[in-house]
């Protein structure tokens, strides 16, 4: 195979496509089937905890808690495998394990039981972490295949791309189940949903791995003194990040308002599911699928209507309007009682959610300085993202276990996007 160029109108798309391959985690796992999944094993109990890790868990709270400590893990890990990753110049190889353990964790929920709780859990966080950790391979690629005028409409491409696929591969999944009439038989394609998701993910990012540069060749060999080389590459990172304001500062914003973003994203479906007056169950069911659909569809449009507006009004600017969009909804959604409400909600979070997740990646690749080692760069990024994850999901956790509200859990998470707004009209303009 012929190394393609930089900007290569193939080599970009190549790169693009694995969120096509990979987005149906977040769709199906993530987002759809696996909640809905998730919370009818507890249809029979009127309380609806599950005893684990000593402890009697809100059902809700245990798969927050376990999520939490899924991207702690992938915060502590990926600086580590990309400080590596850049010092032996081999990062498609890390993406491709992550890959890999994600997509086999997706057919592993499977066999997902309140019997087996832990070998449960294990499955799940095989996903979350192989979905997670791909990914800050996934991101640092973005500099390395696209100049920098390529990167905001590259980037947004990609999410697109990935809202279609995962969307095509949810129809097909609703269809699998909605065409039963038992209760079991239901629940048993669900279980058919997650090993369709594994393999769709694993199949289709063949065509990534095959046209996507190996890495920075370096000719470096993996020793026990590569941890420590990743740990000084990352301290060398460290200390040019402290050198560049307008890095440092967007970072601080990042990190506040990407935690209230993400939290609210992957708990959306458990707070529809359980805070929203459905009717029957299939009503329920259609419900929050169709609320997922509504996300993804719009989502498309969100995604390259924000490009659009950063190309006219500059990239902070464009994110400090979409964070004033997703302050109100966290008020909005406090007080949501109707299937309509959580529609139009629904609609809400679709704009603005692949435009700012689309802007945040390509915004922070334009404020990078000229540098081979992108992947440790980014890993700075994707931990700032996963620890403000890990802080604000076990926020939200906490408030549900206590007050037994997720209503509660997501009023309070407006005071982020406040103080992510904050940070971000303090970032420079300009490099000083």
């Amino acid at each position: 195979m012929a190394d393609l160029q930089k900007g290569s109108k193939k080599l970009l798309n190549a790169w693009a496509f694995y969120d096509w391959a990979n987005s149906v985690y977040t769709l199906t796992i993530a987002s759809s089937i696996f909640p809905i999944f998730y919370s009818a094993l507890f249809i029979n109990q009127v309380e609806k905890v599950v005893p684990a890790f000593g402890f009697q868990f809100k059902s809700t709270a245990l798969i927050t808690f376990v999520t939490a400590f899924t991207f702690l893990v992938v915060s502590f890990t990926s600086p580590l495998l990309s400080g590596i990753a850049d010092y032996v110049g081999n990062k498609k190889s890390f993406m491709k394990f992550f890959c890999y353990v994600g997509g086999l964790g997706c057919i592993g929920l499977y066999w997902f039981s309140l019997d087996h709780i832990y070998l449960s859990l294990l499955f799940y966080f095989m996903g979350l972490i192989g979905y997670w950790g791909s990914l800050v391979f996934y991101n640092s690629y973005l500099p390395d295949i696209a100049f920098e005028e390529q990167q905001d409409k590259i980037s947004a491409r990609g999410f697109s791309m990935g809202y279609i696929g995962s969307v095509l591969l949810l129809l097909i999944n609703l269809a699998m189940v909605m065409t039963q009439d038992d209760v079991a038989d239901k629940m048993q394609m669900m279980r058919y949903s997650f090993i369709t998701v594994g393999l769709w993910w694993i199949l289709f990012s063949q065509y990534t791995f095959y046209w996507l540069p190996k890495g920075s060749s370096k000719g470096h060999k993996v020793t026990k003194d590569v941890v420590f080389n990743g740990f000084k590459e990352l301290k060398i990172v460290w200390n040019q990040l402290t050198q560049n304001l307008r890095l440092k500062r967007y970072l601080a914003a990042f990190f506040v308002f990407s935690m209230a973003v993400q939290t609210i994203m992957l708990v959306a479906v458990y707070f529809g599911e359980e805070e929203i007056a459905w009717g029957d169950g299939d009503e329920k069911t259609m419900g929050l699928i169709s609320s997922i659909l509504i996300i993804q569809i719009v989502a498309v449009i969100g995604a390259v209507l924000t490009s659009r507006a950063s190309a006219k009004f500059g990239n902070i600017s464009t994110l400090i309007f979409v964070n004033f969009i997703w302050m109100s909804l966290c008020f909005y959604a406090y007080f949501m009682i109707t299937p309509t409400d959580f529609y139009i909600a629904a609609a809400c979070v679709g704009f603005v959610m692949g435009g700012i997740q689309a802007l945040a990646r390509s915004t922070y690749s334009k404020f990078l300085p000229e540098t081979t080692d992108t992947a440790s760069y980014f890993s700075f990024f994707d931990v700032a993202e996963k620890i403000g994850i890990v802080i604000g999901m076990v926020i939200f956790a906490t408030i549900d276990q206590i007050t037994g509200s997720m209503r509660n859990a997501i009023l309070f998470l407006f005071i982020f996007f406040l103080i992510g707004i904050v940070l971000l009209f303090r970032v420079p303009s300009k490099t000083n």
